[in-house]
């Protein structure tokens, strides 16, 4: 082979090596990018299927960052600081405290802070009994239910509202002591309305001491509440026709622009979806012949309401 020859050919295999190598470079720092940094992407897993609240998912992210550095320190036979994990979730209905409080208990239990991981939902009947003496056992026995796990109590202030005689107040009391007795055995999240969460945690001295870690759940947007209806409505394997889609759009518009204190989110999407659920089984029950397509397409007729109609609870 005459040398020229050879060093064009050598020239050329060292340019498609050398983009071969560029293209890789490039194509491993754009998946960098894509992916979630490598400590939490455990925790955007989880995650993933919330819609909106960016705030809170980061402090999410800066509390399993705390506890996953003291099990490192721990390991490393540094100083072991003893963290108080209990929170409160403040936010109105359908912004998804519940289903937070579910993935924090497995996503606890996965990183070993919970021994087992389970999840109990209780509100002011499990705690609060009939008689003298009735409620402090109750709520005693609740908390061991949930010890290696997640205790969620709903509508947490109810447990406040019957004034200094009521028995509630012995719920409360009797709370604090066993968060002290039992304090790195399970995680209390206590959840409600803003407002109502803010005097609650008042009524007792060492209640809001109790609870450092606490959440917002802020109300969503229109945007986030079509794409939350979108996604119910692909769960149930139904789908929109673009008039639907737009008329859905502009009522969502039209309710956040107005709605009110207590809009319950979430909850008001799918009460619409189910709705219009309904509205189409009226619709097509009549037809001779129902295809595929039919059985699964909403369409604007099916949603009974108005660009401009007022928001509701």
């Amino acid at each position: 082979m005459h040398p020229q020859a050879k060093t064009a050919k050598t020239g050329t295999i060292n340019i498609v090596l050398n983009e071969t190598k560029r293209k890789a470079v490039t194509d491993q720092k754009a998946l960098v990018r894509e992916q979630p940094a490598a400590p939490f992407r455990r925790i955007d897993e989880f995650f993933s299927t919330i819609i909106g609240l960016q705030d809170l998912k980061m402090r999410l992210k800066e509390i399993y960052a705390q506890v996953m550095i003291a099990k490192k320190r721990e390991h490393a036979g540094l100083k072991k600081n003893s963290q108080v994990l209990h929170m409160v979730f403040k936010g109105n209905p359908g912004t998804g405290k519940t289903t937070v409080a579910r993935m924090v208990a497995e996503l606890f239990q996965e990183i070993e802070v919970l021994e087992k991981g389970h999840f109990i939902e209780a509100d002011r009947s499990d705690l609060v009994g009939e008689y003298i003496g009735h409620t402090a056992q109750k709520t005693k026995d609740l908390i061991h239910k949930a010890l290696g796990g997640v205790l969620f109590i709903d509508e947490a202030y109810s447990l406040a509202r019957g004034g200094e005689k009521d028995f509630g107040k012995e719920a409360i009391d009797t709370l604090v002591k066993c968060m002290e007795d039992h304090h790195d055995e399970l995680i209390i999240i206590l959840a409600g309305y803003p407002a109502e969460m803010e005097d609650f945690l008042t009524i007792n001295p060492g209640l809001a001491s109790r609870f450092p870690i606490q959440l917002s759940f802020k109300n969503y947007q229109a945007r986030e509440l079509t794409s939350i209806a979108h996604g119910m409505i692909e769960e149930r394997e139904y789908c929109l026709t673009n008039e639907a889609h737009e008329k859905l759009q502009q009522h969502l518009k039209a309710v956040c622009s107005r709605r009110s204190v207590n809009f319950s989110n979430a909850r008001y999407v799918r009460n619409l979806v189910e709705e219009a659920i309904r509205k189409h089984a009226w619709r097509v029950i009549s037809h001779s012949k129902l295809e595929k397509s039919t059985l699964m397409t909403l369409e604007a007729e099916d949603f009974s309401i108005q660009p401009d109609e007022p928001a509701v609870h």
